[in-house]
């Protein structure tokens, strides 16, 4: 070694404290991204079940009843997202109810329509 010159680099000690602080941030950061994922996957879910209430009014304005299956509300504008179940419980030519949930949500949700509150 030449005298004078410094060594460079970092001690073992200065690479495991900043080890350690990567870990503390992956620690929170990592159930934090899972509850996000599972908002967003619900949130999926009630915008089918919105799209669904929006093509059940079309239905009944042309057929002047509730439509009792998703497959003719995909005729007036309802098409499912991806992972996304939506299904017409009930219809009549005064009410309907229906219900959509994510495969990887954690809700279902559900309205008794036409006037009904989504729950």
């Amino acid at each position: 070694m030449i005298l004078g010159k410094r060594n460079r680099g970092f001690t073992l000690i200065e690479l495991m404290i900043v080890i350690a602080i990567i870990g503390i941030l992956a620690a929170i950061a990592i159930p934090q991204f899972a509850a996000y994922r599972i908002r967003s996957f619900n949130s999926t879910s009630l915008s089918d079940l919105r799209n669904m209430i929006t093509a059940q009014e079309a239905y009944f304005a042309d057929k002047q009843t509730y439509s009792t299956t998703t497959a003719e509300l995909t005729l007036y504008g309802y098409t499912p997202s991806n992972n996304t179940t939506g299904s017409v419980v009930g219809g009549n030519a005064t009410s309907y109810s229906m219900t959509a949930s994510h495969a990887s949500g954690d809700r279902t949700w559900s309205i008794d329509g036409p006037v009904g509150r989504i729950q």
